[in-house]
């Protein structure tokens, strides 16, 4: 056994080495914002308190072996002039009880993902999100038998400087209710990942409250209707709407405060460089009555039924306005008092879904330069950093407009979010962002839906040929998801771009993931994971990838929208034929992943007892059924056109009876349920009255959020749409009904199918429901493996032996 061991590492260390070459390679971007990172080395904490904060993280982690490993802070200068790591066997570890691995890097983020590369890439470990099945660490060996590294160790550099994580919504879809116990849990994750460029996002209401009273004369009440509720604070902060979900009691300002300081306090002793929140314009609309001769324009509509103003069209002040930099000073240096320090980086993104008035470039040009202004006045060396999604979706950003917006800031002075480069890179038809400094990010996630997705050929390219491509202006890579706990795999593999200089051999990568997250390798599970690869995990079409499934996005159509020739194509999958209907997403042949799905339960006896294979396997089986149930909502609608009424019920109670059976089978995991996320909403609440809107706002964002009337829903339904069991039973399922119920009596009378009735009973049953209290569970239940084999055997075991369905 331990001569297989040291023959398994060598080979491991063999790869490892061809994979993380040591060649510095700086690009122009790197030297654009070189007086940034001497200023943040100049300014992070010191040795003993990154060391102290690292070794808090493994004692969490892996508290048995912590005395098994210890950590050492250098400087760039060992490093050849970046940020690396390096391991080696420790000068004493041949004494019993010492520590037999050293890891030193350049900060207490270096320092863990040296950690974590060793725990992965020599012990077979894995490290994820607790909801999508938590850490696997039951293959590293016991304390005193870790494996020893071979001659020197190993230096690993990071090709680029930053790191990036998080969007300007994930903070509503995932972070909404946490407390410092998930902040703490997340902000480890981060660091084991080499995540050191974090938005920084949270409590920032409770800044802005101090400027807006205590300088511009704006009142409690004015506030009350700026600000939105917990689960939507992301768009009132981006100036989509206002009020809507509030208003904020104090005792959440006053919470949310002190948990950025927390997570502040947590992320500089780390080494990290966390992003704060700058001045984008967005102001109450209270302020045009202080300020009467202020530039102040109101915005339009957005996705709201009817306009009404006790939520839709904000405000915003226009950057060329003097109190436009005095607020923004007023913002930035209150944060800095506040919070005692910053990392200089601030993030804002005034045009971000707010199209400018005129495409004159110089009216552009100042515009930006304003906000620059605003920043630099609160803090010398601010840098601004911009979400580049408007780029990569308004036509109205053409090379003129953009380049006016990007060299409005000297240059190192903004850094720009390649936001969706992993699908659409903006940095290859922007000839590197026109020479501004960018981040290559993965976006991959939309809304936090749930959906089995990835494009990992070019997660494992994509920031490689970026990086070394002619007058490269890239100075990091990122991950931008709207929401996270989904899709293990692709953040495994994204984290790890951080620190590789040459393309990775995705096959090759994806049958070590597989050993490492299962904790044993299983041939039937392996080759499952290569079909997976290649249809799951390979989307090229180019699309976005927002959950329209039938269960979970419900088309509000008339079904003569809805017939198998009008949205059927060659592939089987719906296909848009009216504004009204997304189609759902697929990109792939659904008979190959029922094959891997065949192939997991096979496997499934051997890893039964695995955390980690049981979320992957409910997941595979719900992408399945999902899949499966799209069909079967295409063949009611058929049986209904051919005017076959047995043929409607028998398919509709089948419909809602896959419903009920994935809600069951999502109540396996602690990873598919409603219940943490309404149970923790509530946790956050110091009175009953405070747990009736946290519940309602939770309720609300993955529901039917924004303003609906009695007949005409709202335009953001399903927007954030869950597969969480409970959702499917109590909501789901029963709109679903309604709409079978309307399709019946259609056919009994004769009539056509009546619209505006299914409406008004959809919306009726989504207020109810939003203004439910019933208790869900945040413990699971139930067998996942002898789940999923009954409900492959019942729904697709002959859809694996014919064809797609």
């Amino acid at each position: 056994m331990a001569s297989a061991m040291t023959a398994y590492i060598a080979v491991v260390l063999t790869t490892i080495i061809l994979r993380f070459t040591v060649t510095h390679s700086s690009t122009l971007g790197v030297e654009y914002v070189s007086r940034l990172l001497q200023v943040q080395d100049r300014e992070r904490a010191p040795s003993s308190v990154q060391i102290s904060a690292a070794r808090a993280v493994l004692d969490r982690l892996i508290p048995s072996h912590s005395p098994s490993f210890d950590f050492q802070i250098i400087t760039k200068e060992h490093c050849g002039g970046v940020s690396c790591f390096s391991i080696s066997n420790h000068p004493s570890s041949n004494v019993q009880g010492a520590p037999e691995i050293l890891i030193r890097g350049v900060t207490g983020v270096e320092l863990l993902s040296g950690v974590h590369w060793y725990l992965k890439n020599l012990c077979g470990a894995h490290i994820s999100w607790d909801k999508t099945g938590g850490s696997q660490l039951s293959s590293v060996p016991k304390p005193g038998s870790l494996p020893r590294m071979q001659d020197d160790g190993l230096l690993i550099q990071r090709p680029v400087p930053w790191n990036y994580y998080q969007n300007a919504v994930t903070s509503s879809y995932t972070f909404a209710w946490w407390d410092w116990k998930r902040w703490e849990k997340e902000i480890d994750w981060m660091a084991l990942q080499g995540i050191n460029m974090p938005l920084a996002f949270t409590g920032q209401e409770a800044i802005w409250q101090k400027v807006f009273q205590q300088k511009f004369n704006i009142s409690s009440s004015d506030l009350d209707d700026f600000f939105g509720g917990p689960a939507f604070l992301a768009w009132s902060r981006m100036a989509n709407l206002h009020g809507w979900g509030g208003p904020l009691p104090q005792s959440w300002l006053d919470q949310q405060l002190v948990m950025q300081k927390k997570i502040l306090d947590r992320m500089y002793e780390l080494g990290m460089t966390p992003v704060l929140p700058a001045f984008s314009g967005n102001v109450p609309a209270a302020l045009k009555n202080v300020y009467p001769s202020a530039k102040i324009t109101r915005l339009g509509n957005w996705f709201t039924v009817d306009s009404n103003p006790k939520w839709c069209c904000t405000y915003l002040l226009d950057a060329t306005d003097p109190l436009f930099i005095e607020i923004g000073k007023a913002f930035i240096s209150q944060q800095v008092k506040e919070y005692g320090q910053s990392s200089h980086i601030y993030n804002c993104d005034t045009f971000d879904e707010n199209t400018p008035p005129t495409d004159d470039p110089n009216y552009i040009s100042s515009l930006a330069a304003a906000i620059f202004k605003g920043m630099q006045s609160g803090d010398d060396e601010a840098v601004w950093l911009m979400q580049g999604w408007l780029f990569a979706y308004d036509p109205y950003w053409r090379p003129p407009q953009m380049q006016a917006l990007l060299h409005a800031v000297p240059i190192g002075k903004m850094i720009v979010l390649d936001l969706f480069a992993e699908v659409k890179p903006i940095w290859i038809t922007s000839d590197q962002f026109y020479g501004v400094p960018y981040i290559w990010c993965m976006l991959h996630n939309f809304a936090g839906n749930v959906e089995m997705y990835g494009v990992l050929d070019s997660l494992g390219s994509g920031p490689v040929d970026a990086r070394i491509s002619n007058n490269s202006t890239m100075v990091g890579v990122g991950m931008s998801m709207e929401g996270i706990e989904q899709n293990p795999v692709v953040y495994d593999l994204m984290s790890e771009m951080a620190f590789q200089h040459k393309k990775i051999n995705v096959k090759t990568w994806l049958d070590s993931y597989s050993r490492r997250r299962y904790g044993k390798s299983v041939p039937s599970i392996q080759e499952a994971w290569n079909i997976l690869y290649h249809t799951l995990y390979n989307c090229t079409d180019g699309a976005y990838d927002k959950n329209r499934d039938v269960i979970v996005a419900f088309p509000d159509v008339d079904p003569s929208f809805l017939s198998r020739k009008k949205i059927l194509n060659k592939k089987n999958h719906l296909k848009d034929t009216d504004e009204a209907f997304d189609k759902p997403h697929l990109w792939y042949s659904t008979s190959e992943v029922i094959h891997a799905l065949q192939l997991f339960i096979e496997g499934g006896n051997e890893l039964s007892e695995s955390n980690t294979f049981r979320y992957d396997l409910v997941d595979l089986t719900r992408q399945a059924l999902a899949k499966y149930a799209n069909d079967l909502f295409v063949d009611v609608i058929e049986a209904y056109e051919s005017k076959y009424s047995d043929g409607v019920v028998f398919l509709s109670e089948k419909f809602l009876e896959l419903v009920d059976d994935m809600d069951m089978l999502l109540g396996c995991h602690e990873g598919f349920l409603l219940g943490p996320w309404l149970e923790s909403s509530k946790q956050l609440a110091i009175n009953k009255e405070q747990e009736k809107q946290y519940e309602w706002n939770a309720r609300t964002q993955i529901t039917m959020w924004f303003d609906n009337t009695e007949e005409e829903a709202s335009l953001l339904h399903d927007y954030g749409n869950k597969y969480w069991s409970g959702l499917l039973r109590d909501y789901y399922g029963p709109r679903a009904a309604i709409y079978f119920k309307y399709l019946k009596e259609s056919l009994a009378k004769g009539d056509g199918f009546n619209l505006k009735s299914w409406r008004k009973e959809w919306i009726k049953l989504t207020n109810e429901w939003q203004d439910g209290k019933y208790v869900y569970p945040i413990k699971s239940e139930g067998d996942a493996l002898n789940t999923s084999r009954w409900l492959f055997d019942k729904y697709l075991r002959d859809s694996a032996i014919i064809s797609d369905y």
